[in-house]
């Protein structure tokens, strides 16, 4: 899982490069750390920019909805200040045991079921879904679907599916949201969009169609890049055992460690293009007005002048400062929910699966191209099926005797 040496190269010899993306456009690859913070951040790039006529796109499939991810202030922070109390830290505190219930449930069900198991098809891609789906009360019928719908909602060059494929999946999405609007509209229950659809239609803040392609932005981001951080994160500790096994053994280390991980093995590899408004220098290069921008925040998260020994993993790093939640305007909003579900995915599966270990080959395991998020498609592991077993029983000794004691006190 190193960074590609074309990224280095550049990083050290040029900083700045003119790349042709998938799409046949050419772009400059921005790959220095505050070059990629300032093209995050700065006005002068531009999101909306890139849905105008004949704009430069990453892939020959255009994303051109105006989605929140598309948009520019003021527009965008119109938008985003609908939902900037959802995913404060306070509130994502009172969804921690809710988030410490799944996951138990998951990992009990592997367990019981015994090694070996895909790690992706068994936890990383159950948890995710499973509570942003809660959180906007996507109904438990409609579940399955929005694994795939996401997956080819994200594809840019994959060829795991056709344009024709994607443009489906994505009117699919768009359409299921609208309708669910609308029936939160007409009988609201206490989740997120019901509450952004009541919301809105007492205090009009933004479109009916602005309220949709805000709930698919909530719905893909609030989970697919979870997903992957799950798998990228544990695939990459199994490929260092003494990593593994100094998390397992300082669980203190925790934060820091998915920090590290994050700045690392982030779900990005780049991030969303932009175009430049005006003429830009960075490093010594001129970026023309009406340029395609593409910061490269892998490249970013690892340069030698920004983080000591940036190619190695130090799970007690001090201020990692990474960019793979992006910086400025679009700084992920559920950042904090994405930490919350990383951090106790990652204590859990340590700690309820004794001698865990890949069951492949790395070479084996498949990480699919031309996705906005970068991933593991599967993540066969196993474990010590007797010393699991053993753990859960204890355990739930330990729960029962709980529940016991307290109903003797009531």
């Amino acid at each position: 899982m190193e960074i590609a040496s074309e990224y280095s190269t550049i990083q050290t010899d040029e900083a700045v490069a003119v790349v042709n993306m998938p799409s046949g456009d050419s772009a400059f690859l921005v790959t220095r750390y505050e070059d990629v913070k300032t093209v995050l951040g700065d006005r002068r790039f531009s999101r909306a920019a890139t849905l105008a006529e004949g704009a430069p796109r990453l892939g020959p499939v255009p994303q051109n909805f105006p989605t929140l991810l598309n948009m520019d202030p003021p527009d965008h922070s119109r938008v985003r200040k609908m939902i900037s109390g959802t995913f404060t830290a306070r509130r994502v505190n009172t969804l921690v045991p809710h988030i410490e219930q799944h996951v138990s449930s998951f990992l009990t069900d592997m367990i019981v079921a015994g090694p070996d198991a895909d790690l992706i098809e068994s936890f990383a891609a159950k948890l995710p879904v499973q509570i942003i789906c809660e959180l906007l009360g996507v109904p438990m019928s409609d579940r399955p679907q929005f694994g795939a719908w996401s997956r080819a909602f994200l594809a840019t060059t994959s060829k795991e599916y056709t344009p024709e494929q994607v443009k489906e999946a994505q009117v699919a999405l768009f359409t299921y949201l609208n309708q669910l609007i609308e029936t939160k509209k007409a009988d609201p229950q206490g989740d997120i969009l019901s509450e952004l659809a009541v919301q809105n239609a007492e205090d009009p803040r933004i479109s009916d169609l602005e309220l949709v392609f805000l709930g698919v932005t909530l719905l893909v981001a609030g989970h697919e890049t979870t997903v992957n951080m799950i798998g990228n994160g544990i695939f990459a500790l199994l490929l260092e055992p003494t990593k593994l096994d100094e998390l397992r053994d300082r669980p203190e280390l925790i934060d820091t460690a998915i920090e590290e991980l994050l700045r690392l093995f982030g779900p990005g590899t780049e991030g969303l293009l932009r175009i430049a408004t005006e003429d830009v220098e960075l490093s010594g290069v001129l970026i023309p007005a009406g340029s395609a921008v593409l910061p490269s925040l892998v490249a970013a998260n690892r340069d030698e002048d920004k983080f000591e020994d940036a190619q190695s993993c130090a799970l007690d790093r001090d201020e990692a400062q990474h960019l793979s939640f992006s910086h400025g305007p679009h700084f992920c909003i559920g950042a904090s929910l994405a930490r919350a579900e990383l951090r106790i995915s990652f204590n859990e599966i340590l700690r309820r699966l004794p001698g865990l270990a890949l069951a492949v080959d790395p070479a084996e395991v498949p990480r699919p191209e031309g996705l906005l998020v970068n991933g593991v498609a599967r993540l066969p592991i196993t474990w010590d099926a007797d010393a699991a077993r053993a753990l859960h029983e204890k355990d739930s000794h330990t729960l029962l005797d709980s529940h016991t004691l307290q109903e003797q006190i009531q």
